[in-house]
């Protein structure tokens, strides 16, 4: 008989490896062959993918709906949260922008909970057997449980049995893990039902009688010990796990993402990792950028400001100077509209006119209205091209500039970014092109033959790389976790109960023509 049931997975912090977790579940219960699902009710996030319908979702609930062998749907990640600065974040509610959300300014989240997210939970449980929900941040953040809709609140409103996932690899575990559940109100923390010790290192018999405490001051039972697993190239969801995409060492290849104030989408280069010819490394300060053979400029959710932050820091400056000894760029998303000559944005910033890096011959415009859309076509070499557009806005080319990319569009193929096959300088509103593997084979050997380098692809996929790493994140779990006793304890939820809300079937999202 399948396996019906919800469980939800919360954290002690933010960062602890829920999303991991929840991968590892999925993977594991889709090995079985259940019907299963990932669910985060609220997340805040930068790194957001787009759909096949069109709607922007968060990069983890995508890689978590992978691991599930099922297709990404914006069902699994209801509300979004993507942070702007100075306390105001772009609220995207099914896959849509809602407006925005200051710090300390009245917001209403049980509407979202009662209109969105309950019966986005309540659709997904209709169509599939097991839904894995992730909590977000920690789940005892006293200060915001009134307005919390990602964690044991919801978990109290739906029915939800809880597990409690420590980090000990930064120490303190069997604090977190008390304190968190100690300042749980009593009903909430009727919704755990053990915790797991995650990213362990050393010799178990040593935790034993910490666990053995732990268990008897909590009456909680400790349901497994997950082990470091090390730097995988997951789709993480906040800049806490940047040193996991950094890949450091001797290597041909130097490459030097500018680490913006405001970065979005670093899981753009998390394919570079699977070259051991390639360096890749984050830089936010002007002293230490040197002379790298290929500099990234990545998206952003704050185009205008951290084009500001570039040349207050001094980095514009490296950045030049660089490029005049020889350095190739790249812009990706709003670090392609940093390399034109002009931005006009009334939309984000509101700023106005304010003059681009001048790299490249474009013109930026924003827009009201969010271009999110998923893009196939064949790069300009004729290699098979994939990926996503999330922006507000929108490049333009002027004069003689060859196109990287022709891009399916309505009306036929259409050009699309910049080739710096003569300028060493790339720019691409398209997210997830390194993913491409022949296309990234390409630039890197072009970025190395300017400098006179040896650069030997790989000859990795990084589909096949990120099976390969969700497979042994379901290994760990499998061989870790008392899964008898989790899924038992999924089973309690009992049956789906059908709720009225905004989450019913969705026509397909608007896709601007280019």
């Amino acid at each position: 008989m399948a396996l019906q049931g919800v469980l939800m997975v919360c954290g002690t912090a933010s960062d602890v490896g829920k999303s991991r977790l929840v991968a590892g579940l999925c993977r594991v219960l889709a090995r079985r062959g259940e019907s299963v699902s990932p669910f985060k009710a609220q997340n805040m996030s930068l790194n957001s993918t787009v759909t096949r319908a069109g709607h922007e979702i968060a990069r983890a609930q995508a890689f978590q709906a992978a691991a599930a062998r099922t297709e990404a749907d914006v069902l699994m990640g209801p509300v979004l949260l993507k942070p702007m600065g100075d306390g105001v974040s772009q609220l995207v509610v099914m896959g849509r922008p809602a407006g925005e959300v200051r710090f300390g300014a009245a917001w209403d989240p049980e509407e979202l909970l009662e209109a969105t997210v309950l019966p986005a939970l309540a659709e997904l449980r209709r169509r599939y057997g097991v839904v894995v929900a992730e909590g977000a941040g920690g789940a005892a953040e006293v200060n915001l449980l009134r307005s919390d809709i990602a964690n044991l609140p919801l978990a109290k409103r739906a029915g939800l049995p809880a597990l409690l996932v420590g980090d000990i690899e930064r120490g303190g575990v069997f604090a977190s893990i008390f304190g968190t559940v100690a300042l749980l109100p009593p009903d909430l923390r009727a919704q755990l039902r053990g915790f797991v010790i995650n990213k362990f290192r050393g010799y178990g018999e040593l935790l034993a009688p910490g666990i053995a405490e732990l268990e008897r001051r909590l009456s909680l039972p400790c349901l497994g010990v997950v082990p470091h697993l090390g730097p995988l190239p997951a789709d993480e969801e906040d800049s806490l796990a940047l040193a996991a995409h950094t890949a450091s060492g001797a290597a041909a290849l130097d490459v030097a993402v500018i680490r913006l104030p405001h970065i979005s989408n670093f899981t753009d280069f998390a394919p570079l990792t699977l070259e051991s010819d390639v360096s890749v490394r984050y830089v936010g300060h002007p002293a230490a950028l040197g002379h790298p053979d290929l500099i990234v400029l990545p998206g952003s959710k704050a185009t205008v400001a951290d084009l500001g932050w570039l040349r207050e820091t001094g980095v514009e400056g490296a950045i030049r100077s660089a490029h005049l000894a020889g350095s190739a760029l790249l812009g990706v998303c709003a670090g392609y509209q940093m390399l034109g000559t002009d931005i006009f944005d009334d939309v984000e910033s509101r700023a106005g006119h304010v003059e681009g890096l001048g790299y490249l011959r474009a013109t930026t415009r924003f827009h009201a209205e969010k271009t999110t859309r998923w893009r196939e076509g064949e790069s300009v070499a004729g290699e098979r091209v994939t990926g996503y557009e999330i922006h507000h806005g929108e490049p333009v080319v002027h004069g003689r500039a060859a196109p990287w990319f022709w891009l399916d569009a309505d009306g036929g193929p259409g050009p699309e970014g910049v080739s710096g096959q003569t300028t060493g300088v790339w720019g691409t509103s398209l997210h997830g092109v390194l993913e491409n593997d022949q296309l990234r084979a390409s630039l890197l050997g072009y970025v190395a033959s300017r400098r006179g380098k040896p650069f030997t692809p790989s000859g990795l996929a990084f589909a096949d790389a990120r099976e390969q790493m969700t497979d042994r994140l379901a290994d760990a779990v499998e061989a870790a976790l008392d899964l008898g006793a989790i899924f038992g304890f999924a089973a309690e939820a009992g049956p789906p109960v059908a709720r009225p809300g905004t989450c019913g079937p969705l026509p397909p999202a608007k896709a601007p023509g280019p």
